[in-house]
């Protein structure tokens, strides 16, 4: 009677041991996830960083007088590189913010009809709508990435393995204006 027992025991404590790994694991992929994803979006912030130095040249050509909201944007630009490698609670806000100074510069080409019509502009405004786009993209797959996280961090039974690995929630990537949230509206 007592060997049933310690075979019980025993196999209560492989189940208990199979389901720590198990949870574990699964805590394991998705914080991979939400770094991976998080990469996804910093991919797309470099590039639209990058392709700024171009729009602002092609923009200056035309545009004599509206040096303010040139350097906005280009003072926009390097604040969101300076923190390139920062949390996200501190770069979420400076990219959301490149991205209104987008759209100012986008409707003040409205009153250059000759600057909507240059190849050139037109390349690098369907250039960046894709860019925006994909940072809008990679923000959802982020979030969810962050969510399905959280999710396993803060529920039970998986939260019993969570807080002994240290696993903590992830922040959401989000936007203090929800207009931010749009891409640039680049259509003429």
């Amino acid at each position: 009677m007592q060997e049933l027992g310690l075979w019980w025991v025993l196999a209560l404590l492989l189940v208990v041991a199979g389901l720590g790994i198990y949870y574990y694991n699964r805590l394991v992929f998705n914080r991979a996830r939400v770094a991976e994803a998080w990469s996804g979006i910093d991919v797309q912030l470099k590039r639209r960083a990058s392709l700024i130095p171009a729009l602002v040249e092609c923009v200056r050509q035309y545009m004599s007088y509206e040096q303010g909201t040139l350097q906005a944007l280009v003072q926009e630009r390097l604040r969101a590189l300076q923190l390139a490698d920062s949390p996200l609670a501190e770069r979420a806000p400076v990219e959301a913010h490149l991205s209104t100074q987008l759209r100012q510069l986008f409707a003040l080409v409205e009153d250059y009809p000759a600057l909507k019509a240059d190849g050139q502009f037109l390349d690098l405004q369907r250039t960046i709508t894709d860019v925006e786009n994909q940072i809008q993209m990679a923000r959802r797959y982020y979030n969810g990435a962050v969510r399905e996280l959280n999710v396993l961090v803060e529920s039970v039974p998986s939260n019993l393995v969570a807080r002994p690995f240290a696993f903590t929630p992830a922040e959401y990537f989000s936007l203090d204006d929800p207009r931010d949230a749009q891409s640039p509206n680049m259509e003429f």
